[in-house]
């Protein structure tokens, strides 16, 4: 879990302000900063399944919100790709 000064740093550098959580460029970028915390931590606990299957889903969510940026909006789905470094 990511502590709540971590959380609002995300959401001020990436969304329109600290308390904006619902933007799709926030929740993309929350999404994110967990998957490579995740993503670190298998490398060591290769056998922790469960927190594979959390993977997975986060990957899913982040997934389908960049897909309703793309199809909504695309200039704002190319500026958080970049930011990010997230490859398609």
């Amino acid at each position: 879990m990511l502590a709540k000064e971590k959380k609002e740093e995300i959401f001020k550098e990436y969304g329109k302000s600290a308390t904006d959580t619902g933007s799709a460029e926030g929740q993309i970028a929350l999404f994110t900063t967990r998957i490579n915390d995740l993503t670190d931590h298998l490398k060591t606990q290769k056998k922790d399944h469960a927190s594979r299957l959390g993977l997975l889903r986060l990957v899913g969510k982040r997934r389908r919100l960049l897909d309703y940026l793309h199809k909504n909006d695309i200039e704002r789905y190319r500026s958080i790709i970049a930011k990010l470094k997230i490859r398609k």
